[in-house]
């Protein structure tokens, strides 16, 4: 049995929210221990014995709360600041004299434990609110803060929101890195299904091709239907760039008809077309399409007029070549130009035979192709050899040749 890609998601969050746990279960601890050894100078230790009861018991109940993200809601997070901001404000009716004395508050360093679970849990934004809300109440409980009091309050405040941001990075970057491993995945499974076919149904339909042509008839518009699906599954299974919509069956002439979706010509100022689409449909049984792995981006005159020139180019390889040459089709990206070249494997064109068809008013390869060319800004070269077929290279630079020209003069 064939064995499937899986792809296994690590969360780079996950030990944070392991950490603000153990975190407000230390720092209840420490605000307990800060109480009881210091009792003797609260003046209502009953108010502070109260609260301190109340957030013993949160911090152990919310415990799951904190786990992971998606049991940290919005209600808990609301709650937990509310207790975490009660705490700070009661701390002068437990000790008077720690706004003289700048001592502790209640929660102490539990307060911090709210605000990174917002840092967490919402980024920097979010992280920022609630560590400004502490602040406030940090302020009215000190009534004249000192610089003590006021660096402390900063230095919640840098830090949250520098944790909040390192969360939202690390948030983008497991995205990023999950996407990655899922195209790598899809890859090797596509990959997989290649090998799986080729060794397979694509020998069938290249057998079938073979035999239906050296049988004739039937046999042979069976072989060359066989060899048209050949291609579309190369395609497929390639990651092909046009998908077929539909294969229908024409009741009136027994043909089987492939429907492929065009590029959207509606598209907005500035768009381009990715010159693949536009050739892909040239491929057949007798014509091998090789372009790049990335889209060959021209403005859509650029990449139309093109498409048409190399449909110039098969045509005159069906008209003088024959029907039985086989031709290839190779897309090349250079950055500042883009280069397709198309090669037959017909008897070649014998010398002079192009300065006479242009005598005879025969003008398919001078304006079909090195018309359309020409009036890009680009060129194309023929070279042929009788015997060893005809080869036609067109070149379109990237920039249209009148902005060239209006750049030259500035």
């Amino acid at each position: 049995m064939a064995r499937r890609e899986r792809v296994v998601r690590m969360s780079v969050e996950q030990p944070l929210w392991r950490a603000l746990t153990a975190y407000r279960v230390l720092t209840m601890i420490y605000a307990v221990l800060l109480f009881v050894f210091g009792r003797d100078r609260y003046e209502s230790p009953g108010v502070a014995i109260g609260f301190l009861a109340v957030m013993c018991l949160w911090t152990l109940v919310t415990l799951p709360k904190v786990a992971n993200a998606a049991s940290c809601t919005k209600r808990f997070l609301v709650a937990d600041l509310a207790v975490a901001l009660v705490g700070i404000l009661l701390t002068p009716l437990a000790d008077e004299q720690a706004r003289t004395m700048d001592g502790p508050t209640l929660p102490s360093i539990w307060t911090a434990g709210a605000v990174l679970a917002y840092a967490i849990k919402g980024g920097w934004r979010w992280a920022g609110f609630a560590s400004s809300l502490v602040a406030v109440a940090n302020i009215i409980e000190r009534g004249d803060p000192s610089r003590d009091t006021l660096h402390n309050v900063l230095l919640v405040w840098v830090a949250s929101i520098a944790i909040g941001y390192v969360v939202e990075v690390a948030r983008a970057s497991e995205r990023t890195l999950a996407r990655a491993l899922e195209i790598e995945a899809a890859t090797r499974e596509r990959e997989r299904l290649a090998r799986d076919i080729h060794d397979s149904v694509l020998q069938v339909l290249a057998m079938v091709q073979r035999r239906g042509t050296a049988l004739g008839g039937e046999a042979a518009e069976l072989g060359r239907m066989a060899g048209e699906q050949e291609v579309a599954l190369r395609t497929l299974v390639a990651g092909g760039l046009t998908r077929t919509s539909y294969v229908s069956e024409d009741e009136s002439e027994g043909a089987v008809v492939r429907v492929v979706e065009e590029p959207d010509d509606e598209a907005g100022p500035g768009a381009e077309l990715d010159l693949r689409t536009l050739l892909l449909p040239r491929a057949g049984s007798r014509v091998t399409l090789s372009d790049p792995g990335t889209p060959v981006l021209l403005p859509p005159p650029a990449a139309r007029e093109l498409a048409a020139a190399v449909g110039a180019a098969l045509d005159n390889v069906r008209v003088h070549a024959g029907e039985e040459a086989n031709a290839w089709i190779l897309v090349e990206d250079w950055g500042d130009e883009v280069i397709v070249t198309v090669r037959d494997d017909g008897p070649g064109i014998p010398e002079g035979r192009l300065a006479q068809a242009w005598g005879e008013g025969r003008l398919g390869v001078a304006l079909s192709i090195r018309g359309r060319l020409r009036d890009l800004g680009g060129s194309a070269e023929l070279i042929s050899v009788p015997g060893q077929g005809t080869e036609v290279e067109l070149k379109v630079p990237r920039a249209p040749r009148e902005r060239r020209g209006k750049a030259g003069e500035k």
